[in-house]
């Protein structure tokens, strides 16, 4: 059988391997713990299941949705307003995404021919590259660097790259490094894009998970950035919602229809009860959101104290779900370092390489266990003796 070159781009995804060690160390009977993808183990609030189990024992809503409801954008539209103070037609500027793993996977096919350049970060969360490759962009990687606290620095991107680049892909608080980003910089990418004609995506997924009384906004509410771009948004970590996949684009209007038209060749639209619950979580009792945040923020309490306790430090992450953590000195590398913690300690984390050159020499770990399974995590890594 032949197959498409395209194909040859990717690889197995390290979320996958990592599965395949879990299944075989579960069928030796053997203790799991599974930090390493970054599934919310919160579950939704009741008023949004109730409106999810109330549309799905209606028969009507068993058609093709075939597109946004209006209901779903004028909600989105007022939770942006309400939320971030940004100002959206959510006829022209609200795109809903079959969660914002479809989107980022594809919205790439719209902006950037065979060839083209697309900017991305690294680290990145995967799929930030995967989809530019799938439409056979060409890839440049901006580097988020410790010694520059994980920021982007735009001033290092080369004239003639910027020249060419048709994309560029930011996203703060970001996984995996979990830093928020300072206002300069998304005026400095503003700027950027404005000067060389580049469209932004802003991915923002994870502003409600911030600790310790910080607070984060929106690329949107900045002055131009509804010229030049577009923002993902997410309801999987905020509102529990992560199976029921569900997003949207928001901003820029042109952006947004490109987006609209490919994807009404691709799909037939986000199931109308789903489109419910999603309602149900922007416009009803946001107290489930702090309950959550609080949660995340306690986990990662439980998690950085236990293992810097047992002498592998880690710092503690101002927002997201994840830790981004130095692997302890005497590993060389991140994806032995993460293969021998699966073997002798039972838990699988994320090898930082899986997120672009710039990740090795770290591991990502996922805030996905309660308090207890977090602390067990750092007994078992303690007696395994990996440490001494």
């Amino acid at each position: 059988m032949q197959f498409a070159e395209r194909m040859d781009r990717f690889g197995e995804g390290i979320f996958s391997k990592l599965l395949e060690i879990k299944r075989q160390k579960e069928e030796r009977g053997e203790t799991v713990i599974d930090l390493g993808v970054g599934a919310p183990n919160i579950p939704p609030a009741r008023h949004i299941t109730d409106a999810l189990c109330e549309a799905a024992a209606d028969p009507k809503n068993y058609v093709y949705a075939i597109s946004d409801q209006k209901e779903l954008l004028e909600a989105a539209a007022q939770w942006y307003e309400r939320r971030y103070g940004v100002t959206l037609n959510p006829e022209t500027e609200i795109c809903s995404l079959l969660g914002s793993q479809e989107g980022l996977a594809h919205i790439a096919l719209s902006v950037a021919d065979e060839g083209d350049v697309v900017l991305v970060p690294d680290p990145c969360y995967p799929v930030f590259a995967d989809g530019p490759l799938l439409a056979g962009a060409t890839l440049f990687y901006m580097p988020q660097r410790k010694e520059n606290g994980y920021i982007i620095d735009v001033s290092e991107i080369p004239e003639e790259t910027a020249k060419k680049a048709k994309l560029m892909v930011i996203s703060y608080p970001n996984n995996p490094t979990t830093v928020m980003a300072p206002d300069c910089f998304y005026e400095e990418v503003i700027a950027f894009a404005k000067k060389y004609d580049i469209i932004v995506l802003h991915d923002n997924a994870y502003s409600e998970l911030v600790f310790d009384g910080k607070t984060c906004g929106s690329f949107l509410h900045f002055p131009g950035a509804k010229e030049v771009g577009v923002e993902f948004n997410s309801l999987s970590k905020t509102y529990g919602l992560a199976g029921a996949r569900i997003g949207f684009c928001v901003g820029n209007e042109e952006v947004v229809s490109h987006l609209k038209i490919l994807k009404s060749n691709m799909d037939y639209g986000m199931f109308l009860p789903v489109q419910k619950a999603a309602v149900a979580a922007i416009t009803g009792d946001q107290a489930c959101v702090e309950t959550t945040r609080k949660a995340y923020e306690r986990r990662r309490d439980a998690l950085c104290d236990g293992m810097t306790e047992i002498g592998w430090k880690m710092d503690k992450p101002e927002a997201t779900m994840f830790v981004w953590a130095k692997i302890p000195d005497k590993f060389s590398d991140s994806t032995s370092f993460a293969m021998e913690l699966a073997e002798k300690a039972g838990l699988l984390v994320t090898p930082g390489g899986a997120f672009g050159p710039s990740g090795e020499g770290y591991v990502r770990l996922a805030l996905v266990q309660d308090e207890d399974v977090l602390k067990k995590a750092a007994r078992l890594v303690d007696e395994s003796g990996m440490l001494r």
